[in-house]
């Protein structure tokens, strides 16, 4: 007996997510039906790779040919596009409209929840490269859904579609959801330039830090996959190096502006790390003294002298 059929879906903007998607999706059997773009040369693009999809004029022609629309558009658009939108759901007719937007409140989408469509979050957790071998890479990253719980279900099963993970949201928490992921990203990035900058004193240039550094990098993410965070940090943190890290902090004293105050900083995250080891290090409080002493120093010049 057949199942339930899957729906029709759309979708606003066709940029490297909404290709990544649309084009799995459609491979997992999903009906897409239309495509708008500020480019009508992108949308056709897209169009062209899907089976019976066309690009169309705007946006309310996508939510007309459409059940479910993605909303794969800039955070900043996200709520003019979902105030222009009109939805008819008569005759039973089911309706919903999702953006893949990490930051941007569900919220946002609430005219559309007036013309009587569900809302809600698929925020894939991906650095997206626009190339063929995204569809492929996506599988085993996560994706993060905020919607009620009949569309969430459908949500759920098209990221399994992709061989995603599905994490759900509670409604009102999108911005430490999105900033805390900068830590696995951005942050990770500025990290690596943090070195480079500390490095570039020593008389390595950028290119020669990073040929270091990147296989380092990538040797932690694996070791964290197989060990867990604890079981991955390295270092004289997880050594229980006390004498070593105190030279540290003071080396970075040494420098200035805010060097020291950062990488004590970081450096407390990895001693509450330590403190999960069983045992932990037997020096896990000299080194956590080590590093108060350290930002009581640093941090005040970090911060400048007081205004009166």
């Amino acid at each position: 007996m057949p199942g339930p059929a899957l729906p029709r879906l759309g979708f606003i903007g066709a940029g490297r997510l909404a290709r990544c998607l649309a084009i799995g999706f459609a491979r997992a059997g999903y009906p897409i039906a239309a495509v708008s773009a500020r480019s009508a040369a992108s949308a056709e693009r897209l169009a062209q790779a899907l089976p019976s999809c066309r690009a169309v004029a705007d946006a309310q022609a996508v939510v007309d040919a459409s059940e479910l629309v993605f909303l794969a558009v800039p955070d900043d658009s996200i709520g003019t596009i979902a105030n222009q939108l009109r939805f008819n759901v008569a005759n039973g007719r089911s309706a919903a409209l999702v953006h893949c937007s990490g930051a941007t409140s569900v919220e946002a989408l609430a005219p559309a929840r007036e013309h009587g469509a569900s809302i809600g979050g698929f925020h894939p957790l991906f650095l997206f490269s626009g190339d063929a071998a995204d569809i492929e890479r996506i599988a085993g990253c996560s994706v993060t859904i905020e919607a009620d719980p009949e569309l969430s279900a459908v949500l759920a099963a098209l990221a399994r579609s992709l061989g995603c993970e599905v994490l759900t949201l509670p409604g009102g928490q999108r911005m430490l959801y999105h900033g805390a992921a900068h830590h696995a990203a951005s942050f990770a990035l500025a990290g690596l330039a943090e070195a480079v900058q500390v490095w570039r004193t020593l008389g390595f240039d950028e290119a020669q830090t990073l040929r270091a550094l990147l296989p380092m990098l990538a040797g932690t993410v694996e070791a964290a996959r197989a060990k867990g965070l604890p079981g991955a940090l390295a270092g004289p943190v997880a050594r229980g190096d006390s004498g070593v890290l105190a030279r540290q902090l003071a080396a970075f004293e040494t420098l200035g502006e805010d060097h020291a105050a950062l990488y004590a900083l970081l450096t407390r995250r990895c001693l509450s790390l330590a403190r999960r080891r069983t045992p932990p290090p037997a020096s896990i409080d000299a080194m956590t003294d080590a590093v108060q002493a350290s930002l009581a120093r640093s941090l005040p010049a970090v911060q400048g002298p007081r205004k009166p």
